[in-house]
């Protein structure tokens, strides 16, 4: 339960207290961790008994995420709203398990197209419209007006709004941000405001010495802008050194006690347990002027989760066969759903990129070398997934992989575009219609199993496709989907797509052999297939990766890697996340999302395992 801030005996008796804010910014490069320190500090206050939000504020023009390549800004983090946005947001409903909306995630193009539709009504009263104050008001006015918006299934406002600036302080896009958050810090008070600032304490290789330069310059340049940090958060390769904190301290006016070290650990899981350590916890309160309503941060079932998986040394190898393999980012989402699952099943994750035009005979001519090492990985997995991805580059790649993955018996799971992968090679190998194909690759292709969605637009881009949150009916009770979902009617999964499998061939296909065992309310639109009796073959129009939590893996990605161990059997057999006792001694148990022996069971769990309910 969170703990309600209310005012002590007084004047103020009976009366809220303000909304408490803990702004993280970042400083001297980018990529120091800033969204998994923001994450983490969620994560540790709300095991402090508070009821914690999340806002990112990107500088950039654009109105979201959706129109960006990966390669540009990693993956695109679909929300329930159908929001597009930051992968950071992602962290923060896997770390907090929170469902967030759209508005939680600031961009310049939000903030400029808000005040300039505000102009256009005439709102302004013929007044010259600046950056200071109507920019600068509109950022202060969004960020109070969505940190009450309540995002953990409670009612009321939470206690604590964690806001990530993205960027690097100093950039010049990030410069109105900066200013407003200035303006904000006197705007809700003392003791309502606290500032961690995230920066590099380097060694160079020469000296050995950890250099405390580049963050006192960083703190130099964020004092100037009009921010003072409460607290430094420096990413090392090690723990500082004392004498390093002592002159960090004197030189950035920072308390000692408030410099915590992020230093490199062996999964990220570990960083909450770095700043409880480190008592980030107290620092904060201190700041906020909360130490009689908190308690000692709780993260009994987290250290498990993190110990657990630092120890895990049975492989499992997974081969991702995508179009953006260059940059894990891009797949962020289902990298995490794999290892959740990896942790609950007692394996040790292996992730070997594929890169799909890699797979395809033109690379056997043009580069032999990447081919043989394309196929040499896709061979040697013990599971395959073919992710969601736009355009045609590598996609006879990927269908290539989903028909090994077919003849083989591999355990595949396509995600989106992976889904109609699987059908179009399906169409092709087995029904024998050699042209096949989505429009979206061959607008005329005689035999279109995939097609453009009638309520799509063909002329604009952003936001335009079928977004969010949408409802799956199960069609077959003894499928694997609805066994692994917990026998359940229906799903609520997250979609982004503009194509999908077309209904008039529905008929034909199951004829042949596949079995679309989930449907949209209508009927008419497929949301998932499989093949009945292959090991494990399932495509999903949806993508179940957004969903996935640690402690509560997707249901789907569970599935892949029992198959992938040769335990699929146990997992459909098991109640996931349930007491169970009197169980046979060499039978494997899924307790809190960890396969475990009955005897290590633990009783009061707080997860439970079902990915149709979790948050």
């Amino acid at each position: 339960m969170g703990i309600r801030l209310s005012a002590g005996a007084g004047a103020g008796a009976g009366k809220m207290k303000k909304m408490k804010y803990v702004l993280v910014t970042g400083g001297v490069v980018s990529g120091l961790g800033k969204g998994v320190t923001a994450s983490s500090t969620g994560l540790l206050l709300k095991a402090c008994g508070l009821r914690v939000t999340c806002i990112k504020i990107d500088p950039y023009l654009n109105n979201d995420a959706g129109t960006m390549s990966p390669f540009e800004h990693g993956e695109v983090f679909v929300l329930d709203d159908g929001g597009e946005v930051d992968l950071d947001l992602g962290n923060y409903e896997r770390f907090l398990d929170v469902k967030l909306t759209r508005d939680n995630n600031i961009t310049t193009g939000k903030i400029y197209q808000f005040v300039l539709d505000k102009e256009r009504k005439g709102d302004y009263l013929g007044k010259t419209v600046q950056v200071v104050p109507h920019i600068t008001d509109a950022i202060q006015e969004w960020i109070e007006r969505v940190a009450m918006i309540p995002v953990d299934g409670k009612e009321g406002p939470a206690d604590v709004c964690v806001i990530e600036l993205g960027g690097t302080i100093g950039d010049i896009e990030s410069m109105p941000f900066i200013e407003a958050l200035g303006q904000f810090s006197c705007r809700v008070g003392a003791g309502n405001f606290c500032l961690i600032h995230v920066s590099l304490v380097p060694v160079l290789n020469v000296v050995g010495e950890q250099k405390t330069k580049p963050t006192q310059h960083s703190v130099r340049g964020l004092r100037g802008l009009g921010l003072a940090p409460n607290i430094l958060a420096c990413r090392s390769a090690t723990a500082l050194d004392d004498n390093v904190k002592e002159k960090l301290s004197q030189f950035c006016n920072v308390s000692a006690e408030h410099i915590i070290t992020l230093y490199d650990v062996p999964n990220i899981w570990h960083i909450p347990l770095l700043l409880r350590d480190q008592k980030a916890h107290e620092a904060i309160f201190k700041v906020l002027n909360l130490p009689s309503v908190t308690k000692e941060p709780s993260l009994k079932e987290w250290t498990t989760r993190a110990e657990i998986c630092d120890k895990l040394h049975e492989p499992v190898r997974i081969c991702i066969v995508g179009k953006y393999t260059g940059l894990s980012d891009t797949y962020l989402s289902i990298l995490k759903a794999l290892l959740h699952a990896s942790v609950a099943c007692g394996k040790k994750l292996f992730v070997d990129w594929v890169p799909a035009s890699d797979l395809e005979d033109m690379a056997e001519k043009e580069n032999p070398d990447a081919y043989k090492a394309a196929w040499k990985l896709l061979k040697s997995a013990d599971g395959v997934v073919v992710p969601g991805g736009f355009g045609d580059r590598g996609v006879q790649g990927k269908i290539l992989a989903a028909k090994h993955a077919r003849e083989n018996r591999i355990p595949y799971l396509g995600i989106c575009l992976g889904m109609q992968i699987a059908v179009i090679e399906f169409a092709r190998s087995v029904l024998g219609l050699k042209d096949a194909n989505s429009t979206e690759f061959d607008p005329n292709t005689r035999s279109p199993c995939v097609i453009f969605m009638p309520e799509g637009s063909k002329t604009h881009m952003g936001g335009t496709m079928r977004l969010g949150s949408r409802r799956t009916y199960f069609q077959a009770p003894d499928s694997k989907s609805v066994k692994l979902y917990g026998n359940r009617s229906f799903i609520d999964e997250r979609h982004r797509h503009r194509f999908e499998v077309n209904p008039d061939m529905v008929a034909q296909l199951e004829n042949g052999g596949l079995s679309f065992t989930g449907k949209d309310e209508t009927g008419q639109r497929m949301e998932i297939v499989e093949l009945p009796d292959h090991p494990y073959y399932i495509g999903v129009q949806f993508h179940p990766e957004f969903k996935s939590r640690p402690g509560k893996p997707c249901a789907l990605f569970l599935g892949l890697i029992a198959a992938a161990c040769g335990e699929l059997d146990g997992v459909l057999g098991e109640k996931v996340g349930c007491e169970i006792v009197n169980c046979p001694s060499n039978k494997k148990v899924y307790q809190n999302g960890f396969a475990t022996k009955p005897e290590n069971i633990i009783r009061d769990s707080v997860y439970s395992y079902c990915n149709g309910v979790h948050s």
